[in-house]
């Protein structure tokens, strides 16, 4: 069975930084593009940034040179290193593949604000 399981959330200021991490089980993760999500209260999902087996990223234009996302192959597990952090980057933040078809795991809070 596949499990997602997102943590590193937390409240940090404007221009602070975060790196959240999502552990997985249950799938051949080096084969799957992994990605990022987030929704904010009363917005739709959208897609933060996404990365190849081989570590290949692209990544939504509102958080382009400010977050990096990284995974670890051997561990299951991919990153998102989140810099500059604005309050608009507030959300719950989720992994899934980039197909987004994997149950979804609880996320993890990211509030910004000062």
């Amino acid at each position: 069975q596949v499990q997602l399981v997102e943590s590193g959330g937390g409240l940090v200021q404007p221009g602070g930084s975060l790196k959240l991490s999502c552990a997985t089980s249950g799938l051949i993760f080096e084969l799957n593009t992994m990605a990022w999500y987030r929704q904010a209260p009363g917005n739709q999902r959208e897609l933060v940034a996404s990365s190849t087996g081989g570590g290949s990223a692209n990544y939504a234009d509102s958080v382009k040179g400010r977050f990096t996302i990284s995974r670890d192959n051997d561990r299951k597990m991919v990153y998102l290193q989140m810099n500059s952090l604005k309050p608009e980057d507030t959300a719950v933040y989720y992994c899934n593949t980039l197909s987004g078809k994997l149950n979804w795991g609880q996320g993890t809070q990211v509030t910004v604000s000062s």
